[in-house]
């Protein structure tokens, strides 16, 4: 390169403003990916990173700055302009038709004349050898694993000729054993000159994987730093602005007693499909029973069966030894079992979207009250109170939720449900979308709660987690256990071996 003259990155923002109303999501953010190279996008919610990339994939458009691809300014206005530009971007919620096979689904969009099968199947074939992927082009999408489909939808945006691939939260529901087949497709990708920019909340995968790593704060771009010379604490407090311990703590409770047991358990999905299937565990008080499996083995039947939310099929759920399958939620509710659930849709249960936190809370609690009118009064308190226990942002308690982030519906939800004050705690991916020092505040309320000699069960995606919060740990794997294994004792691998089937024999052979 010639003395004073800038180096050709394989994509550039110089300046990009993006303003929503009165919020400024991207403030003059500066980023580069060099040709060949990983970059990782780091940064609390609300930094503006889903912003930035949005722009780049051309749903939104920048009010300020500008963009270059391979050195030359590129107008992006729309996804077919990034997609001609060679930029391609995975969706951590996949895009794909359930009925479709996945070369319908590759090619759906394109150009291409699905009469000739067989040129298509040698052009996805070609594609896979040359970057390690696998995939059957003729099996259907309903019949795949999160990690098949999401190798169908990075072979969607290869086959449109992308050069440049952003990944959303790739191995958010992934295996270790899947995440390592995924990195070394993107180290093949970058082999061959390929561009990737990577955005996870998974610093010790981070680390791993990138090259060098982008920090966003506020909408602002903070520093670009090499990621050989960094370490968790110190991309931690890039991102936050200071020091943050990032420990979780496992307390002791001493006494024990069991609370709750399913005996056998059979529920249905709300489509009719087999969902759990003669599911047998119990938990005690004081205790974190984590639940471990890749989406959709039955975590959700399990948790909605319990709150009485899905009709049991077979089997018995003993709570203090009284059965309370065939009760209705709010039986369940009176008795102190308790229920954080946090579902892709956010709003799609436990809250109602137009209402403030307010009205929410009453959702609740209105039922406790006694005559005709219902009282707000206590209500409107402990909504001030989460407000600045939990650190909730909302213009104000009586604005609808639906208006607030995601992270801060999560914060919303479980603190009404703590508040609750039950014997027994379900939460379901209560950290799903927050940021690491919400995650944190999270993690510490529910180990006050086990503390309090509360029963906590803990649904989660990251084994880390998983492992430092939990006390024992249950694998499922389409809809049956696996195992169910002490916290202390196990390792990522040995879940990820029972996630995918396996059996604790094998896991103690260590195959």
């Amino acid at each position: 390169m010639e003395k004073g003259k800038e180096p050709v990155y394989a994509i550039e923002c110089k300046g990009i403003t993006k303003t929503f109303g009165s919020v400024v999501a991207n403030d003059h953010i500066n980023l580069n990916v060099k040709q060949g190279e990983i970059l990782a996008l780091l940064g609390e919610n609300g930094s503006g990173k889903t912003t930035l990339m949005n722009m780049l994939s051309g749903i939104y458009y920048p009010d300020e700055g500008s963009i270059y691809v391979s050195g030359e300014e590129a107008m992006i206005n729309s996804p077919t302009d990034a997609v001609s530009l060679g930029i391609g971007m995975i969706h951590q919620h996949f895009k794909l038709v359930e009925v479709f096979t996945a070369a319908q689904n590759i090619v759906l969009g394109t150009k291409e004349k699905l009469e000739s099968p067989k040129a298509m199947k040698e052009k996805i074939n070609t594609i896979c050898n040359r970057f390690g992927l696998e995939v059957d082009s003729d099996k259907k999408v309903y019949d795949m694993s999160v990690s098949e489909k999401q190798t169908v939808e990075i072979l969607k945006v290869l086959y449109r000729g992308a050069r440049i691939l952003i990944l959303d939260e790739p191995t958010a529901v992934l295996t270790p054993q899947e995440t390592e087949k995924l990195f070394k497709i993107l180290r093949k990708m970058k082999e061959q000159g390929n561009s990737v920019i990577i955005i996870t909340h998974k610093l010790n995968e981070v680390l791993e994987i990138s090259d060098r790593v982008t920090i966003l704060r506020k909408g602002q771009s903070i520093e670009t730093v090499v990621t050989a010379e960094c370490d968790v604490n110190s991309l931690t407090e890039l991102m936050v602005g200071r020091a943050v311990n990032l420990e979780i703590d496992r307390p002791e409770v001493a006494k024990k007693e069991a609370i709750l047991k399913c005996v056998d358990l059979t529920i249905d999905s709300s489509d009719g499909t087999r969902g759990i299937e003669d599911v047998s565990f119990e938990i005690r008080t004081g205790e974190i029973l984590g639940i471990a499996g890749v989406a959709g083995s039955g975590q959700k039947e399990l948790c909605e069966g319990i709150a009485g939310l899905l009709k049991v099929k077979k089997g018995a759920i003993l709570y203090n030894k009284e059965n309370i399958v065939g009760k209705t939620p709010l039986d369940i509710i009176s008795l102190g079992i308790s229920m954080s659930f946090v579902p892709e849709d956010r709003l799609g249960m436990g809250l109602v979207a137009s209402m403030g936190m307010t009205d929410n809370i009453l959702l609740k609690s209105y039922k406790k009250g006694k005559g005709p009118f219902v009282r707000r009064k206590p209500a409107k308190k402990l909504a001030s109170e989460l407000v600045k226990k939990l650190s909730i942002v909302t213009p104000g308690i009586e604005t609808p939720v639906r208006l607030m982030s995601g992270g801060n519906v999560q914060k919303v939800l479980l603190g009404r449900e703590i508040e609750s004050c039950p014997n027994v705690l379900i939460t379901a991916y209560p950290v799903r979308g927050l940021d690491i020092n919400s995650s944190y505040m999270i993690y510490n309320l529910l180990n006050e709660q086990k503390k309090k000699n509360v029963a906590v069960i803990y649904v989660g995606e990251d084994l880390d987690v998983l492992l430092e919060l939990c006390d024992n740990i249950m694998v499922l794997c389409h809809g049956k256990i696996t195992g169910i294994v002490n916290a202390k004792k196990t390792t990522k691998e040995e879940l990820g071996i029972l996630m995918t089937g396996g059996s604790t024999k094998e896991v103690a052979k260590g195959e």
